[in-house]
């Protein structure tokens, strides 16, 4: 009986270190596949990340070619307006075959336009939908960006949809033929034909958009990286300022050109129903130039409201230029910081090399002054030593002051990122000053300690010197 309870109480712990083992087994392997398929979970993660950046590289190499393609179209349907406007200006009797395949030539690349419109802000609502890490494209679309896109659609949908032909047909090129808008419906319809062709270069709008998405400022890797780390928005206004920073007169210079030539096309374009000398392009250069340089000599001037409304345009474009050349001028003439510092210090030592030359005066005519006085002669030759004096104390006080104001002068011009790199070395020598002094009083605490045993120690030998010699002493 006892044989067999100690066979059962073994069989029963055999069974239980069976049954811990399994359950530590099992558990190990929960513990396995939970480490699994965390894993898995954050490769899926990493794998979907790594698809977000290819998926956004992707999307704004789309938008930029989206970008020039618009751009190109845009261009395209202005320069067929303007053939289309000058044909119907110096040849009236072209077939209308010609003026209807110009025509439907515009209406197709506004349509190709809009088309390519509707592409770049698809592409953009789901760059958004990336970044953002949105499911639902529907988040994107806000009111603003609702009402850009119907302001862009609406601007770029506008173009001529008829011809200019009511116009004279006696007409050579030195004498171009003058439109004769009139209350007749043909004349209302040519009317709002120019005004549309004038309003055609709003379209112009996506020239801002093609320099920020082709800047070197988007294409560069460093660029975004530091500007995303130092919160910038990089905007039309930014890749501006860039370029002016970098190409001042370059810019100015292209800008001006093209808004020149562009305003006296519009100009004339809107002067043809008058019979000014406006129309004519030589006019329109003239009077657009001297408008944009806020001249204004009177010798001509736009008649028609449209022909207004472009010259007030102008000047007030010129007053803006005028100011932006003003700034470049400016800084092209103004010293830099080590021009400044070299100036300063030359001007510094001519007025110290002054100072001690009107103090040298000043005790020169003190000892004038003095042998007058010991010698009791001529009373004009008094006054005339004491009139050199004041005059020397008062040129020597100007010099004085005058060096106070250009060292006052000079102090103000703090350069701050100089300052802060020398308080940081300063900081950096009293960090390393401090740990010197913690090293020397580590090794002063090792020098004491090696000192106090080396004590212990002498004293520990004298006693047992002591007690060698005389057993007696304890």
């Amino acid at each position: 009986m006892e044989m067999t309870n100690r066979n059962i109480h073994g069989d029963l712990k055999v069974d239980c270190v069976n049954c811990d083992g399994l359950n530590n087994q099992k558990s190990n392997d929960l513990a396995e596949v939970s480490v699994s398929l965390t894993g898995k979970r954050t490769a899926l993660m990493e794998g979907h990340n790594l698809y977000r950046l290819r998926d956004r590289k992707l999307l704004v190499e789309e938008k930029r070619r989206l970008c020039a393609l618009s751009l190109g179209a845009a261009m395209l349907g202005i320069l067929l307006m303007i053939i289309q406007a000058e044909i119907c200006r110096y040849d009236p009797d072209s077939p209308y075959i010609a003026l209807l395949i110009i025509n439907s030539s515009i209406s197709l690349s506004t349509g190709c336009l809009l088309a390519l419109i509707i592409a770049f802000h698809y592409k953009d609502i789901r760059l958004f939908v990336i970044d953002h890490n949105q499911v639902d494209w529907r988040i994107a679309m806000t009111s603003h960006r609702i009402l850009v896109i119907s302001l862009e659609m609406l601007v770029c949908v506008i173009h001529p949809v008829g011809s200019y032909r009511e116009i004279g047909h006696n007409v050579t090129f030195s004498s171009p033929a003058k439109l004769r808008v009139s209350n007749e419906p043909g004349g209302v319809m040519m009317y709002i034909d120019l005004l549309l062709s004038v309003l055609m270069f709003l379209r112009l709008y996506l020239v801002h958009r093609a320099i920020l998405l082709h800047s070197k400022v988007l294409l560069s890797a460093s660029y975004r990286s530091i500007g995303s780390l130092n919160n910038i928005n990089f905007t039309f206004r930014f890749v501006l300022k860039v370029l002016l920073n970098e190409y001042p007169a370059r810019t100015l210079l292209v800008f001006i050109l093209f808004f020149w030539l562009t305003a006296s096309w519009m100009l004339t374009l809107c002067e043809r129903g008058t019979e000014e000398a406006t129309g004519h392009m030589n006019t329109a250069l003239w009077l657009i130039a001297i408008t944009f340089l806020t001249v204004g000599y009177g010798d001509v001037a736009p008649k028609s409201s449209c022909g207004k409304a472009v010259c007030l345009f102008t000047g007030v474009m010129g007053v803006a230029c005028t100011a932006m050349l003003v700034a470049v001028v400016n800084k092209t003439l103004a010293l830099n910081k080590g021009e400044k510092h070299v100036h300063f210090f030359m001007l510094d030592i001519q007025i110290s090399k002054r100072i001690r030359h009107a103090a040298a005066n000043v005790l020169r005519e003190c000892w004038l002054l003095h042998r007058a006085n010991l010698a009791k002669g001529n009373r004009g030759e008094h006054r005339r030593h004491q009139r050199g004096l004041l005059e020397a104390i008062r040129v020597f006080r100007n010099l004085r002051l005058k060096q106070r104001k250009l060292r006052d002068y000079v102090s103000e011009m703090v350069d701050l990122p100089k300052m802060q790199m020398i308080m940081c070395d300063l900081s950096a020598n009293w960090n390393n000053s401090y740990r010197e002094l913690e090293q020397r009083i580590l090794s002063m605490e090792q020098k004491l300690d090696e000192l106090s045993r080396c004590f212990q120690q002498t004293s520990e030998l004298l006693f047992h010197v002591l007690r060698h010699r005389n057993p007696d002493i304890r």
